[in-house]
């Protein structure tokens, strides 16, 4: 195929050996490379995917037109910069940067240099949520819970980022009400972060978003339930599936209402790969990408809150 785009992966661990997977799978582009400064690891992942190995970021930056990056939170912000620099399109792993700061200057970057900058928060390809969004009207109570066992893995950031950010993207994409008020707890059980948080937000149009994450759990869990006037909508994420409750007027001027239940058909599972389509399609066509630097930058002012807000309730 004469117009491939070129492609690299930056960082090969745990999520980036999945990129690169789906990269060498997908006909309309080419994996030109994989980087990692453990030169084992890179060796190890470009035998895997039939792609060249780097340990140096320079070494495919000069090819690639696109990139994922998945390298530690704390090196996002010098990776991401490194990229645009080099006018070349980024999609980086939650959470964008390590700060909103970093966060902000990546964005601006990008837009001046007209590239896109796509942020990984997987659960908006996820099909259960994709199906509900195409429903959800005037949402007035949505609950999330996501929680999942300790891996040695996302911890140079707390759970509010590691996790819940997943949620807080879900929730700023259904609700676009400006946050009114928000009370956040949350406690350092296995590390010197915040392991455990729950928050409560409350939106200017009345809509309330109660929020629980957990990285110490001994089960993993993903769930979704949004509630709005006329419907309820439970998801299942890690699954996938979705469950649809309408109101259905009372029989014979009954005044409780009756409840007709859908469980519809879901879009393939493969949540990654709908994400990097995504991307390679912002890049061909020049449009923004699903999920843009600007709403990442959203969900880490707000993570920044919630953070806050845990520490100033934290008890001595």
């Amino acid at each position: 195929m004469a117009d491939r785009i070129p492609v690299a992966v930056i960082g090969v661990g745990y999520l980036g050996r999945f990129h690169a997977q789906k990269y060498r799978d997908l006909p309309d582009c080419e994996l030109i490379g994989v980087v990692d400064t453990d030169g084992a690891r890179a060796e190890a992942v470009g035998a895997e995917v039939n792609a060249p190995a780097f340990t140096d970021a320079v070494d495919v930056l000069g090819r690639a037109r696109a990139v994922s990056v998945a390298v530690p939170t704390a090196d996002h912000r010098a990776v991401v910069r490194q990229c645009l620099e080099a006018g070349v399109h980024v999609l980086v792993e939650k959470p964008i940067a390590a700060s909103r700061t970093e966060a902000e200057e990546l964005v601006q970057l990008a837009q001046a240099r007209g590239l896109a900058l796509q942020v990984g928060y997987l659960e908006r390809f996820n099909p259960a949520f994709a199906a509900a969004r195409r429903r959800v009207s005037g949402a007035r109570f949505i609950e999330a819970i996501r929680i999942a066992s300790f891996k040695e893995r996302g911890l140079d950031v707390d759970v509010v980022l590691d996790l819940m950010s997943h949620d807080l993207d879900l929730v700023l994409t259904l609700v676009k009400a400006p946050v009114k008020d928000l009370h956040a707890m949350g406690v350092s059980v296995l590390t010197g972060h915040t392991d455990l948080a729950n928050a409560r937000i409350v939106f200017a149009d009345g809509c309330v978003a109660n929020l629980t994450a957990s990285r110490i759990s001994t089960k993993s869990e993903r769930k979704l339930r949004i509630f709005q006037p006329d419907a309820y909508f439970s998801l299942d994420l890690a699954e996938p599936s979705v469950r649809i409750y309408t109101t259905q007027p009372g029989r014979d001027g009954a005044v409780s209402p009756n409840f007709r239940q859908e469980a519809p058909p879901l879009e393939s599972a493969d949540a990654l790969l709908a994400e990097i389509e995504s991307f390679l399609e912002a890049v061909r066509l020049g449009k923004p990408p699903a999920v843009p630097g600007g709403a990442a930058l959203e969900v880490m002012a707000l993570a920044e809150r919630i953070a806050a807000e845990i520490e100033r309730n934290r008890s001595p």
